[in-house]
């Protein structure tokens, strides 16, 4: 069963008829995808509202009538989160064993959803995405990014992976044939690794907001420039005719010149003895000033309104050379800002929607951000799109992210240019056509991760290491298998095999270091290991697996294989 109404949601439907599955899609009719899902061969219900009962006629059976759901999975992909919490605790309640897979756009929410819904796949499309983009933007062929027991890892070179590394993958600098997965304390180091982020070796980030200085220019801007020259000649020539037709020495005059043109008032014994014609002339120059204090306050009043708080701080300061200009900062720009500044990466976020997610994200991290249509050439030479290294189109709207390709292309036509793509057979004609960079679509990307969820296939992910690979993945233990009782120590292979974390069922992720190279910075040392011990816990290495345990494993594909012989339930041939 598949619930949600947009175009991930038909890539997901997708994906899983052409694997064989048997679809039942619950779709709001008044979605533009209905009757294109509907051509797909998936059986549609139409509703707007999912509820106990929606979900009994489509397959989901209650927990007290004893028989399994006719439903395997549920994939629930609305993008509002109360939606889905709410639709997956009915789905649990109704059938405690019914695998449910649920998009979550709150990241921080995906966390516990754990501990509503017990055995649950999150998906969150954003955090899938955006690697994809930032790779695209600074051409990195060199890391592998990869989501691999509850965390997000990156796998590649030493030089580039920011320590603590969580394990030596490979050493392929000591001879011609690559070391792979070194068990042994005599093989320490290697130049392939595993960790969880990449040190800032890119480039720093040299581009800043423009801040209150650039916001006190804007606000100054032509009108007022001239407002205030009207009232500072008046001010110096109402000083020089009280001085010279009153008798009032200078800094004197310059007060009630100043008091009448802003409408101060004047307060002065001998200023009431001044010539009748004198004391008109002032009350018209009071008159003109209090006109010219009115359109002050309101241009700058004006100002203020007009330039909500982003545009205000944000802007950039200087001419930036060499950045990424991410344009677009909805949930998916958001999260590129934050991979490209944990890059050390300079970097420009252009939005006309001052509310957007990535607004406040470009915020927090001190990113200028340039508040305007990023289809237009002013707006993306403000951003420094002339100047700069890769632009990323990823805004909500094919059109805006093709004009804004084409836009930065003429500016620039040596810059990397990505465009965020909803329509799959646009991007293939646009690419063809125009070759104005790649294209990419985010429920493209979400859509095979969620048809492995439903299917409970492993996600294999490929690390190459020399002429050779690794393949980083997860394996649970079925009941039944030669697995069930073993340390998981005893599952490593020197060249073949290494678990590098396990989740008991239901439960966290837990990433103590079973084995490898020690010492390694945040690795397991005797100390450490002395400590679990004396606190009353079982070192990692010497845990017994139980059926239905997890673990993040990385090995060749031999060891791979032989680790899924043991883990399977074995089966007893049937007597003749």
């Amino acid at each position: 069963m598949v619930c949600g109404s947009d175009r991930t949601m038909l890539r997901v439907t997708t994906e899983l008829v052409s694997s064989g599955e048997r679809v039942t899609a619950i779709v709001n009719p008044d979605s533009r995808h209905y009757d294109r899902i509907k051509e797909l061969g998936a059986n549609v219900m139409g509703a707007r509202v999912i509820s106990e009962s929606l979900l009994r006629r489509a397959g989901v059976d209650a927990a007290d009538d004893g028989a399994p759901s006719t439903a395997r999975a549920l994939v629930l992909l609305d993008n509002d989160d109360v939606h889905n919490v709410h639709t997956a605790l009915t789905a649990r309640d109704m059938d405690p064993e019914l695998r449910i897979v649920v998009q979550m756009v709150n990241p921080r929410l995906g966390k516990h959803m754990n501990r509503l819904l017990g055995d649950c796949v999150v998906i969150n499309g954003p955090s899938l995405a955006a690697p994809a983009f930032v790779s695209d933007a600074l051409e990195d062929d060199e890391l592998t990014w990869l989501d691999l027991g509850g965390r997000r890892l990156v796998a590649g070179q030493a030089d580039l992976i920011r320590e603590p590394h969580l394990t030596v993958l490979a050493d392929t600098t000591s001879s011609a044939t690559p070391t792979l997965l070194p068990l042994s304390s005599s093989d320490p180091d290697g130049d392939i690794v595993l960790g969880t982020g990449v040190r800032t070796l890119w480039r720093s980030r040299d581009v800043r907001p423009a801040g209150w200085f650039m916001a006190l220019r804007d606000i100054l801007d032509s009108r007022v420039r001239k407002i205030a020259a009207v009232m500072a000649f008046l001010i110096v020539a109402g000083t020089g005719v009280i001085h010279y037709f009153g008798g009032i020495e200078w800094w004197r005059a310059l007060y009630l010149a100043a008091g009448v043109v802003t409408s101060a008032g004047i307060d002065d014994d001998k200023f009431n003895d001044a010539q009748p014609w004198v004391k008109v002339s002032a009350v018209l120059v009071q008159l003109t000033g209090i006109v010219l204090m009115a359109l002050l306050t309101a241009v700058v009043v004006d100002s203020l309104i007009g330039a909500r708080l982003s545009r205000l701080i944000g802007g950039v300061r200087g001419r930036p050379r060499n950045h990424v200009v991410v344009c677009g900062l909805g949930t998916v720009g958001s999260r590129v800002l934050e991979i490209l500044t944990e890059r050390g990466v300079a970097v420009v976020g252009v939005d006309q929607d001052d509310d957007a997610p990535g607004i406040q994200t470009a915020h927090r991290l001190k990113i200028p951000v340039v508040v305007g249509d990023s289809s237009n050439e002013e707006t993306l030479r403000l951003a420094g799109v002339q100047r700069c290294q890769s632009v990323l189109a990823i805004t909500d709207g094919d059109i805006t992210n093709l004009e804004c390709a084409i836009m930065a292309r003429d500016l620039n036509p040596e810059a990397g240019i990505t465009m965020r793509m909803f329509d799959h057979d646009l991007a293939q004609r646009v690419e063809r056509r125009l070759g104005l960079g790649n294209s990419r679509s985010v429920s493209m990307l979400v859509a095979p991760a969620v048809a492995a969820a439903v299917a409970n296939r492993r996600s294999q992910v490929t690390v190459p290491a020399g002429r050779r690979v690794l393949l980083l993945t997860e394996v649970t233990v079925e009941p039944g298998s030669v697995a069930v009782g073993k340390r998981m120590g005893q599952l490593d292979e020197a060249g073949g095999l290494r678990v590098l974390a396990r989740q008991d069922l239901g439960g966290a992720w837990d990433w103590s270091p079973t084995s490898g190279p020690e010492p390694r910075p945040g690795g397991r040392t005797a100390a450490s290991e002395r400590e679990t011990r004396s606190a009353g816990r079982v070192p990692a290495v010497e845990r017994e697996l139980r059926a239905g345990d997890r673990m993040a494993v990385a090995g060749t594909r031999s060891g791979l294989a032989r680790l899924l012989m043991a883990t399977r339930a074995q089966r007893t041939s049937a007597s003749s």
